[in-house]
């Protein structure tokens, strides 16, 4: 196969890649961007090349004519190179038929078929992914176990863990908040299954909206019917058999925690040992619990340095330890010093802007010039949606970082909202809002600005008090 050529190549159809590609193409019309990827789909329609391979593998040699390799014969030649290529998720026990992880797109349509024939499932972990899955699911019966003392330990503490966990467990009846934010989605449903060595590419990461158009009802006509396990972590899985031959007893899913939970009398194709001692059967389990950065087919050969949590270590300017190779998204883990206010977190808003960042960095150095950090990372700031509330995560959140000289300040209304603050000497360094608080916009300027707010006491979070009034 005879070489493409391109000034800029990305790898990665996610929305890292496909951001980066845009962005170059937007300063470059005249240029061909080359965007490689190893999904049949990426996240927007777009008006470069793309290239859509089964899989991808960096090239060992990058000399003169710095180039990547593809595992079906391709070689792409390269100015400047943006690796996008994500993270993979971290399955509990892989090559298992009844653990699913879900990680994209693929993933996510291959839950959705499952589910359609289940009446229990079983989710492992307690981040992003598990929070959106056991509210969005209808008609299957879940048990969710986390490691952790309460639920969306990432993301809050105890106290907005509570306040979530009165919606998980009431019926769904509420209307679906309207989303204002650009939506990217995939162009159609109909494409090549995966087979052989396709099934372990790893996919464009979900996006916020991942569950939007997808059917998540198992086999039952209730709406929820939770049960969480906390402070546990899987210690076995049996199929049918090997529970029969190990003569275990399963537990029946507990409808209500004051009667003594029985023996399950049902058949499951497979069943779950916890650390707890607790066994239950299940149709099958999602693996939710993480994921680690995509580095595998980029580190053999090449002499990249690595971030602590395995990425590949980018400077402010996105670039790698390689020459003319950036990096951005999942993949990479930020070795400048990071503002006072900002930190990493493979979230979808941080892929999307790396990506974008990059992207300036590469077109700038590419005309010799650099670029200032961009300001998006002078403040961590992520808006999601869990369990139909609009969550809104400022600054040092969940007062990482700060020690013990710090305080908080609360304000619940049980079913409408929660906003939590973290003060530090007199000025915001943190807040978590969950519900439609409207206070976003005021609090991220209050933590830029780093204003004395101690004149203002426990008056800061009282609702009868319009806070714009202050600071106008």
């Amino acid at each position: 196969m005879e070489a493409a050529t391109g000034r800029f190549v990305v790898v990665g159809g996610g929305i890292a890649g496909v951001t980066c590609a845009e962005q170059l193409a937007m300063n470059f019309p005249s240029e061909d961007i080359l965007l490689v990827t190893a999904s049949p789909v990426i996240k927007a329609v777009t008006n470069f090349n793309i290239f859509p391979l089964s899989n991808w593998q960096s090239s060992s040699n990058w000399h003169s004519m710095p180039c990547i390799f593809t595992e079906d014969g391709g070689r792409y030649i390269y100015k400047k190179l943006c690796l996008c290529a994500g993270a993979k998720p971290k399955l509990i026990c892989a090559g298992n038929p009844y653990v699913l992880g879900i990680r994209d797109t693929d993933s996510a349509q291959e839950f959705q078929k499952r589910l359609t024939k289940a009446q229990r499932i079983l989710i492992i972990g307690n981040g992003g992914i598990a929070l959106e899955l056991v509210y969005e699911i209808e008609g299957c019966e879940v048990i969710w176990a986390i490691k952790d003392k309460a639920i969306g330990n990432t993301f809050f503490d105890a106290g907005a863990a509570e306040f979530l966990t009165s919606r998980l467990v009431s019926e769904k009846s509420e209307p679906r908040i309207e989303h204002k934010r650009t939506r990217y989605m995939t162009e159609g449903t109909k494409k090549e299954a995966r087979t052989g060595a396709k099934a372990d590419n790893v996919g464009s990461a979900l996006g916020p909206d991942w569950h939007e158009g997808l059917t998540l009802k198992g086999t039952k006509e209730f709406s929820h019917s939770i049960h969480i396990e906390t402070m546990c972590e899987v210690k076995k899985i049996y199929n049918q058999e090997e529970f029969r031959i190990m003569e275990k007893k399963a537990l029946s899913f507990p409808q209500d925690h004051h009667k003594p939970v029985t023996t399950d009398k049902e058949t499951w194709p497979v069943y779950v040992e916890l650390t707890n001692g607790k066994i239950y059967g299940c149709d099958f389990i999602v693996s939710a619990t993480g994921v680690t950065p995509n580095t595998d087919p980029f580190v053999l050969g090449n002499n990249f340095a690595l971030g602590e949590d395995g990425g590949l270590k980018v400077d402010d300017q996105m670039r790698t330890s390689l020459p003319d190779v950036y990096a951005a998204g999942d993949i990479c883990t930020a070795g400048w010093p990071p503002s006072p206010f900002w930190q990493q977190m493979r979230l979808w808003t941080q892929a999307r802007q790396m990506g974008w960042f990059a992207a300036k960095c590469m077109a700038a150095a590419s005309l010799g010039d650099s670029v200032d950090m961009d300001f998006s990372f002078e403040l961590f700031a992520h808006v999601t949606r869990f369990f139909n509330y609009k969550v809104v995560l400022l600054g040092k959140y969940n007062a990482q970082g700060l020690g013990s000289e710090h305080e908080l300040m609360l304000r619940c209304t049980r079913g409408q909202e929660y906003v939590k603050v973290v003060m530090q000497n007199g000025r915001m360094a943190g807040a978590v809002l969950i519900g439609e608080t409207d206070l976003e916009e005021t609090f991220e300027n209050l933590i830029l600005n780093q204003m004395d707010l101690s004149f203002l006491g426990e008056d800061l979070l009282d609702p009868s008090i319009d806070l714009e009034d202050y600071f106008d």
